[in-house]
């Protein structure tokens, strides 16, 4: 997990909650944090693709992250582990759509989920998530299950957010690059 302090979660917030208000006139701080946090944690490779199947390997298709979550057939051990397989599917979903709507074309041709499909499986997983609203989920489950739908409120400034973060990422790396080498901007 990137650190709370760290500077690109600090950069994510800012950058989510402006996209959001600007582009889709939502003020929700509850929703923004929660696409900061995403896209901080999956500036992590490790993170983006989490989700292993039996024999360890990570999951990189949605079909065989809906089968890992299931709690009877796939590799979930319990309700909770299938929660959080399930969210990370929704979380995955948004943030291929959002940031790379143009590869599920790609995906497509190999077999895997299309844009409307990833789409489709990602309101499903939010779904699912909303519901487990008991005991230590009742508060974050409502985030899911909003008017408007969760997903949808959660998509409603993603792609701008996403794409403005993909290009802030890209400079962000540079400038990292050439302070720890010592090389100058372009």
């Amino acid at each position: 997990m990137i650190p709370q302090g760290h500077p690109l979660r600090k950069l994510f917030h800012e950058l989510v909650a402006e996209c959001y208000y600007t582009h889709s006139g939502i003020d929700d701080s509850e929703l923004t944090s929660y696409v900061g946090d995403l896209l901080t944690e999956f500036s992590a490779a490790e993170n983006l693709y989490r989700i292993r199947d039996a024999e360890g390997r990570p999951v990189r298709a949605i079909r065989d992250m809906i089968t890992a979550s299931d709690p009877v057939f796939g590799v979930a051990s319990s309700f909770d582990e299938e929660r959080e397989v399930r969210r990370h599917i929704g979380d995955y979903a948004l943030f291929a759509t959002g940031m790379y709507p143009e590869s599920t074309q790609l995906w497509r041709h190999s077999g895997e989920s299309s844009f409307i499909e990833m789409v489709r499986a990602g309101k499903e997983s939010y779904y699912i998530v909303s519901q487990f609203d008991l005991f230590e989920y009742r508060e974050e489950a409502p985030l899911f299950s909003r008017p408007r739908s969760g997903s949808d409120r959660l998509s409603a400034g993603s792609e701008v957010s996403l794409r403005t973060a993909s290009s802030m990422l890209k400079a962000w790396s540079l400038r990292t690059y050439c302070a720890n080498t010592r090389a100058k901007l372009p």
